[in-house]
């Protein structure tokens, strides 16, 4: 099926999605919360509970939304590319009901056998019309390069050649895949086998919500501990499927009083690919 450029400057939805505590808490464990049944316990359990910030980015890769922006790419070769998380207000509220429209803003060449790139942009109010946060989502679609649209923008940022001023490891569990897709991304990718070895990889791979999860939660412990809702923004690329199973660092450096820069490496493998790369956390 062709690329329908046509579809590039629409608008889709709204996407709605009721949560209570329990939605905030199934996010939080598919993050790798409280594995050890106590850390990170505050944003898994009701008393004092708080949000884990990168909720925020699930509503524009939710089933729904992905399945609904069909412009003709192959499903099977989706995956996210980065995210840029910008947080209007904090998400306080331990149940509500969120509003998410989506642009689908471009779509960009990266040539014959390395992908297509599809920039989305979704605005998610809450249950009052409040604009609670904006998200700058970009998918590459593996499949689907070399159709003769224009190349995708520079996006840089700086990493310090120096070493990180905080590192923190973790090793990812192996269900947490199973854990997370129970969010609302369902692709196959990340829970059968089967169409992991049809598409390159040793076994099911984990969604970059959840790793990224993973390095906000310890960025909140190392820098503003117990004050997630301080986050103004949150942003990554994805540069490296991540298996569950693996010890993982989140390595930040510290660029000035209210912004870090981050990636999260193989604790194992340093001469393995980044997971996530270029990243940026902001705070108030």
């Amino acid at each position: 099926m062709a690329i329908n450029t046509e579809m590039v400057g629409q608008w889709f939805g709204p996407f709605t999605r009721e949560y209570t505590f329990k939605d905030l808490s199934l996010f939080a464990l598919g993050s790798g919360c409280a594995i050890d049944g106590r850390t990170d316990l505050e944003y898994v359990y009701e008393k004092d509970m708080k949000v884990l910030p990168t909720f925020g980015a699930m509503p524009i890769v939710d089933s729904e939304v992905t399945r609904t922006i069909d412009y003709g790419y192959n499903y099977a070769g989706s995956l996210h590319w980065s995210f840029d998380l910008t947080f209007h207000r904090p998400i306080t509220e331990l149940a509500d009901t969120l509003s998410t429209k989506v642009q689908l803003k471009g779509l960009f060449d990266r040539g014959e056998g390395k992908g297509l790139l599809a920039q989305h942009v979704g605005d998610t109010y809450d249950g009052e019309g409040n604009l609670l946060f904006t998200n700058e989502s970009w998918d590459c679609l593996i499949y689907d390069g070399g159709w003769g649209g224009p190349a995708a923008p520079k996006d840089l940022v700086e990493m310090p050649d120096r070493a990180p001023d905080v590192e923190v490891t973790e090793r990812v569990p192996e269900n947490q895949a199973l854990i997370y897709r129970l969010s609302g991304d369902y692709h196959p990718q990340h829970a059968d086998w089967d169409y992991a070895a049809e598409n390159g990889q040793p076994r099911p791979i984990l969604h970059a919500v959840s790793f990224a999860g993973v390095v906000c939660r310890h960025f909140v412990t190392s820098f503003v501990p117990g004050e997630p809702e301080r986050l103004t923004r949150f942003k990554t690329r994805i540069t490296a499927s991540l298996l569950p199973g693996t010890r993982v660092t989140s390595q930040f450096w510290r660029m000035d009083d209210n912004r870090v820069h981050f990636r999260l490496v193989n604790a194992d493998d340093e001469s393995a690919k980044p997971f996530l790369n270029w990243g940026v956390i902001e705070w108030r």
